[in-house]
């Protein structure tokens, strides 16, 4: 089988992922279940290599031969944009390819909060969107971005590790740049997007010091920033910037993030009750007056009580919005307890 018949069946099948390893036949990831396709064989070390080899060209696979790993991304006509990750693993080659339509949903489609787009609509600072790997968030980045670009005239940079959804000019002017292709590193293309007027900033994760302080730098000096963390709540995103600095600038930066940082939303995708797909859980944080003292002060354990009551402002904690999930016969209380990291909250929340 080739490389392009299993990226059809991810089409057919809407799986969000396809893995290829060694050992056993390809599987797909469908509504967050990983399953082997039953009709293909085991795949031997020399089938994963030729499934990989087939999308290289020859500067490609020069980099992965000397890194052992690779990120890129395509798309092929009339069935979608492909994210791949090549690797080793015991000396063989493994592949991991998200699926990405060439489509992108609204933010209504979607079901984000009316927050997400008070978010889009700022002038400057930063927007943290956090969650786990698969967790969506890239689709709520590209959502925010179109929303921005049929409404505004500005410029639009995006810095991704590689270039998932691909956007096309309206009223905004939009540059994509990747990861290896068109810049060497995060840190690079902040250091020069200053010179490159842009209006809003993507960065596609903020994985590092000089990338987060870049970030700060230029939500500070009048731009809207977005970018991506891999936390599980608006407290742990906040503590993971904070953290990445040396102690003895963390003051400084706690000051610096109360007045830049505008909002976090924070996701995980669960499998529907009705098996018809999955279903966006989301915590929303507004970061008001009362908020922004709390960072300043770094009293944030008082935080997740303000995001509780915070209805007027649109924000919603996970356990709020597992709790109403399960209450509408969305979700078994099987995924809602286990997506919970305050499960005692959660049952005082629900209807059982």
């Amino acid at each position: 089988m080739q490389l392009k018949d299993l990226l059809n069946l991810m089409v057919e099948k809407k799986a969000s992922d396809l893995h290829i390893t060694v050992g056993l036949s390809p599987q797909l990831r469908i509504d967050g279940k990983l399953a082997p396709l039953p009709d293909l064989k085991a795949l031997t070390p020399q089938d994963t290599k030729e499934l990989a080899y087939s999308i290289l060209n020859d500067e490609q696979r020069g980099i992965f031969e000397q890194k052992k790993e690779l990120d890129m991304s395509f798309g092929i006509k009339d069935m979608g944009r492909f994210r791949i990750n090549l690797y080793k693993q015991r000396g063989s080659i493994g592949m991991a390819v998200r699926l990405i339509p060439f489509d992108i949903p609204s933010l209504d489609d979607l079901g984000l909060p009316a927050a997400v787009k008070t978010f889009a609509d700022r002038p400057s600072g930063l927007v943290l969107i956090t969650g786990a790997t698969g967790s969506g968030k890239s689709t709520t980045l590209a959502s925010m971005i179109e929303y921005i670009n049929a409404k505004r005239a500005c410029h639009i940079i995006s810095i991704e590790d590689p270039i998932e959804y691909l956007h096309k000019h309206k009223k905004s002017t939009i540059n994509q740049r990747e990861l290896g292709t068109d810049t060497e590193s995060f840190q690079d293309a902040i250091r020069h997007v200053f010179r490159q007027d842009p209006n809003i900033v993507l960065i596609g994760e903020m994985r590092d010091l000089d990338t987060i302080k870049g970030a700060l730098t230029l939500a500070e000096t009048g731009h809207l920033i977005f970018g991506t963390l891999h936390t599980i709540d608006s407290v742990h995103a906040i503590n993971r910037i904070v953290d990445v600095f040396p102690s003895h600038q963390q003051h400084q930066v706690r000051m610096q993030l109360s007045m830049v940082l505008v909002g976090i939303i924070v996701q995980q995708l669960i499998p529907r009750k009705d098996n018809k797909g999955r279903t966006l859980a989301i915590e929303v944080m507004n970061v008001i007056p009362a908020i922004q003292n709390l960072i300043r002060e770094n009293n944030l354990h008082q935080v997740y009580s303000l995001i509780q009551m915070g209805k007027k402002y649109d924000m919603c904690t996970m356990n709020q919005s597992l709790a109403d999930l399960y209450n509408n016969d969305v979700i078994t209380w099987e995924e809602a307890f286990s997506r919970s990291t305050n499960p005692q909250e959660l049952i005082s929340l629900t209807k059982r």
